[in-house]
């Protein structure tokens, strides 16, 4: 008995220092700060509201979508810059290529948004998109072109349904702005993903 007692108790404490020594989701720090700097305790409501830096009431789904936008754009073009060295299609290549110089402009017009609203952002990836730029790259040639469009065409079907809820959703003029003004180049790139998935796939 005293022995089994032992063996749990170890069990727990490598648990409990695996748990400690994960890195922490970005993502989640980000919107951690977020709800500090303006009272909100539900940030999984967004009817929950709460003064902003201004006076103005503002809901948590303002920050919420801008921290997962910022998160993905890193996404885009960390992983970008990557398979625009190391795929073996020209499709693949230039479509990398212009992931780094669309949400590159992108990423900088959301980092002054997010200044001028007092917004903490994301300085690296979260573990969702971690997740997806590391098993893109454990692939090599031509099934690292299979698994970037594959996941950059997910990528940008989610992507597009957040900015359309920020459109519609966002009781900030200038955040509905930006993602009203972001969503064609998405949808344009989702366009290109979906002509390019047949060739990408029909290669050996």
């Amino acid at each position: 008995m005293k022995q089994a007692f032992i063996m749990l108790l170890g069990t727990a404490v490598l648990l409990s220092a695996a748990g400690c020594s994960s890195k922490p989701d970005s993502v989640e720090q980000a919107q951690a700060t977020n709800n500090a700097k303006e009272g909100i305790t539900n940030a999984d409501t967004v009817v929950t509201t709460a003064k902003g830096v201004s006076g103005e009431q503002r809901p948590a789904f303002d920050s919420q979508f801008m921290t997962k936008a910022a998160s993905g754009g890193l996404l885009e073009v960390q992983l970008g810059q990557q398979v625009a060295q190391k795929a073996t299609t020209p499709d693949a290549k230039q479509f990398a290529q212009q992931m780094v110089t669309d949400h590159t402009k992108a990423n900088n017009e959301l980092k002054a948004l997010a200044a001028q609203k007092n917004i903490t952002l994301p300085t690296t990836l979260g573990e969702d998109q971690q997740k997806v730029y590391d098993e893109v790259l454990a692939e090599k040639g031509a099934d690292l072109d299979k698994k970037y469009v594959s996941a950059m065409l997910t990528d940008h079907q989610e992507d597009i349904k957040e900015f359309q809820g920020a459109v519609t959703q966002s009781s900030d003029t200038d955040i509905r702005a930006f993602a009203q003004k972001t969503l064609p180049v998405l949808q344009m790139h989702l366009g290109m993903l979906q002509k390019m998935q047949p060739v990408i796939e029909a290669k050996k």
